[in-house]
Order: structure tokens, then C-alpha cells, then sequence
């Protein structure tokens, strides 16, 4: 703002003195210019000490919440993991239906909180980025691993397709990990009936890139254009699945930008998605 103040000034006196003769008017209107630029920049950054602020608080508040949740919402896992194991005493199949649906709502709760933690954290840039060599590929494999049984239960086929030799990316292997993750468990909740899910990894442009494809629900196209913004869901999404806290997009487009890389996708309604992400090599 000083900067600006300071062309607008001598921007005025130049021109000033081009048409007017008098140069205590010139003078005269160079001050009175430059001090309403002065207040004009005073009330603009104090608004934006204030939304800072706000940001701040708002941020140190999810922190906090969620630290202070998540002790109590991982006992009552516990308990219930406890009670599920018949050790103190059995259950009618309508009690155990009960415990079914609160076990179920606390690993939903315990999910949107690790969620929250880690928003918090990457906008405030305190989520440890430890960079290392590995290959993409292989952490891949360990996901699918991972999901086997969610795919299975959702009769989802997962396919493969990884160019052979590929590069090691050089980049945090956890928080990559985390976007596979949120890709693939989209791709499979989103799938309905008997589908398929194809992975593809290749080089590209001295990029490692990464490729997921479903032939799920999709996302209508009025809503595309949110789809990385926190807390967003689709509006066809609540038909078919109401899991999810609608952060998982948001948080891996920060973890491919953290990592020098580009994230993006094409979708279209009932027909399925594309999700893409690219690392560099070195």
C-alpha cells in the first residue's frame, strides 16, 4: 500500500504540474490525495488483521475441538469393540443390531475428526512434509491392499495397468498415501451394482502420473466447479451414499500442490469419473 501511495502521489504531481500553474495547489492536492489513500489503507488492513484473526481462531478452535474429541469418541470405540467381543456376556440380535449402528457412527465421527486435524494443519502449515524417494507404484499396490474387502463388499473390480521401470518420485510417502486413499475409496463408494475400477500409472513430461477411472455415479456438471472446496459433496451423492465429510478432495489437492505436482479430473453424471494427479520425478 505504501508503494501505491507513493506512485499515486508523484503520478498526480507530474501531472499537475502539466495543467496547473500554482504550485501550492499542486502540493495542496497531493496531500489531501494521499491522505485519503492513507485511510483507505489503514480501514483495508485492519479488515484484513481482523480476518486473519478470525481465521486464526477459527482454525485454533477445529484444532482443539477435535483434540479434545478425540480421546472420549476413541473410548466409546473401544467399549463397543469390547462389547462386540461377547466377554461381558451376549446380546440379543437386536441389541447387537444397536451396537452395530453406534459402532458404526463413531467410526464416522472418528474419521471426520482425523479429517478436521489434518485441514487444520495444512492450512496452518504444520503438517510435517518429509520428503523421500519411493515408488508410487508399490505404495499403490499396499492402498488396493487395503481396500480388497471395501471393494469386495461393494462388488467393485479393481484393475491395474503400471508402465514397467517407473521413477521414483521424490515427495512426503504418507501424505501421497492419504490421497490414494481418498481416490480409491471414492472410486469404490461411488460405484453401484457390479463395477470396475482402473488404476494407471505412467511417465509423462518428467511427471510420474497417476490415473483412477470409475464407471460410478459421476458428478453432475453444474457442480464440477466446487468439487476441491471443503465440505462440498455433490448434489447426486446423498442418493446413493451419505458417508463422508467432503474434505477428502480438498485436502489431496493440497497435498499434490505441497508437492509440487497438478491434480484434476473429468466426470460426467451416471456415467463416471476420472481423477488424475501428476508428482515430478525429482
Amino acid at each position: 500500500m505504501g508503494i501505491f501511495i507513493i506512485f499515486i502521489s508523484l503520478s498526480i504531481y507530474f501531472i499537475g504540474t502539466k495543467f496547473i500553474q500554482t504550485p501550492e495547489i499542486i502540493a495542496l492536492i497531493v496531500l489531501l490525495t494521499a491522505l485519503v489513500l492513507l485511510v483507505i489503507s489503514f480501514f483495508i488492513t485492519n479488515s484484513f488483521e481482523r480476518l486473519a484473526e478470525a481465521n486464526r481462531l477459527k482454525s485454533e478452535f477445529i484444532s482443539i475441538a477435535s483434540h479434545q474429541l478425540r480421546t472420549p469418541i476413541s473410548n466409546f470405540k473401544w467399549t463397543l469393540e469390547l462389547l462386540f467381543s461377547g466377554k461381558l456376556g451376549k446380546f440379543s440380535p437386536k441389541q447387537l443390531e444397536y451396537l452395530r449402528i453406534l459402532k458404526d457412527n463413531s467410526e464416522r465421527m472418528i474419521e471426520t475428526l482425523k479429517d478436521l486435524l489434518i485441514v487444520t494443519k495444512l492450512e496452518t502449515a504444520s503438517l510435517p512434509f518429509k520428503r523421500e524417494y519411493f515408488s508410487l507404484d508399490e505404495l499403490t499396490k499396499e492402498v488396493i491392499e487395503q481396500f480388497k474387502n471395501l471393494a469386495l463388499a461393494y462388488n467393485v473390480e479393481i484393475e491395474t495397468n503400471f508402465q514397467k521401470n517407473l521413477p521414483k518420485i521424490f515427495s512426503s510417502r504418507e501424505q501421497i498415501k492419504l490421497v490414494i486413499e481418498n481416490l480409491l475409496e471414492n472410486a469404490i463408494l461411488y460405484t453401484k451394482g457390479k463395477g470396475k475400477v482402473l488404476i494407471k500409472i505412467e511417465t509423462k513430461d518428467k511427471m510420474v502420473y497417476f490415473e483412477i477411472r470409475d464407471n460410478g455415479i459421476g458428478i453432475p456438471k453444474e457442480d464440477q466447479k466446487f468439487i476441491f472446496q471443503k465440505f462440498f459433496r455433490a448434489s447426486n451423492v446423498l442418493k446413493y451414499q451419505t458417508r463422508g465429510t467432503g474434505l477428502g478432495l480438498f485436502i489431496s489437492k493440497k497435498i499434490i500442490q505441497r508437492s509440487g505436482g497438478k491434480i484434476g479430473f473429468q466426470s460426467e453424471e451416471n456415467k463416471g469419473s476420472k481423477f488424475w494427479f501428476s508428482i515430478p520425478i525429482k
